[in-house]
């Protein structure tokens, strides 16, 4: 009988001392999966204390016999970030990528294990509970949750995984603003599996905030439908429609407006061209 494969996990992490503790502590804490598990921080271009919080996380997770690195370089580039932690990774591992603000329910990394530990090329991802702070950012979230493509889809916003051979589609990250959307596109919706367990990943506080990422994230599909327009087949997407918009007009008629306020804000004054790909 083969061993279990090994899951390696990537967080690459840009000035979120503030966050990146609460991050680490959910997944020391999670229900034990098969095989070993490490966990890689990659502190790129911090000026605070990212890095010592996390190195200081060691000890509970040697506790759990799991394994915590931290890497830190100077540049803040997330893709740089996450291909160096990949550098000298096995081929057979597990891959599961998270933002630092993402913390996770135990079950999840033992679903992701089950689900990925196959010769099957798969995508996975477990069920986002987005959240917010103040009114504006709690209202976008609401009627974020409830569109198709996050209610129906595997979105994987700030939370993916992929098996061994899914890993095997695409070789470094390449320099792109949404890597992933560029990582589910390499998949087609049948690859894509949705788990039962979830995990916390908040949106932006304020109305300018929200404005600034989701001109972010819509620049990042545009730079993809422009370089590898072959990508988009793979979308899969639900549409909303009228009657589905209208619907949600009536149930939250609050988050429908400010979800349309952000929307409508970002087609008047889109990303520059020279939009930043730092996090």
């Amino acid at each position: 009988m083969s061993a279990p494969m090994p899951m390696e996990i990537l967080i690459p992490a840009s000035n979120e001392a503030a966050l990146i503790g609460a991050c680490l502590d959910a997944l020391a804490a999670s229900d034990a999966v098969p095989g070993p598990l490490r966990v890689t921080v990659i502190a790129n271009g911090c000026h605070d204390d990212t890095a010592g919080v996390a190195r200081r996380r060691r000890p509970g997770f040697e506790r759990r016999d799991l394994r915590l690195r931290v890497i830190e370089r100077a540049e803040g580039s997330k893709i740089a970030a996450l291909n160096a932690g990949e550098a000298d990774l096995p081929g057979d591992a597990i891959r599961v990528y998270l933002d630092a603000d993402v913390t996770v329910s135990p079950p999840l990394l033992a679903q992701l294990h089950a689900a990925l530990g196959t010769p099957a090329p798969l995508y996975a991802s477990g069920r986002p509970r987005i959240t917010g702070q103040g009114r504006v950012a709690r209202a976008y979230a609401r009627l974020w949750a409830r569109l198709p493509f996050m209610a129906q889809g595997v979105p994987g916003c700030g939370l993916f995984a992929v098996s061994p051979a899914g890993r095997a589609r695409w070789g470094a990250f390449p320099d792109l603003i949404s890597d992933d959307g560029f990582v589910r596109l390499c998949f087609a919706p049948e690859e894509r599996i949705a788990l039962a367990a979830s995990y916390d990943w908040p949106v932006a506080e304020g109305f300018g905030s929200l404005l600034r990422v989701r001109r972010r994230q819509d620049a990042g599909m545009a730079e993809i439908a422009r370089l590898h327009p072959e990508m988009l087949a793979r979308e899969g997407k639900p549409a909303l429609g009228a009657t589905g918009a209208a619907r949600l007009a009536l149930r939250d008629p609050w988050g429908f407006a400010v979800y349309g306020a952000v929307a409508l804000g970002v087609r008047l004054a889109p990303a520059p061209d020279d939009w930043s790909r730092g996090r």
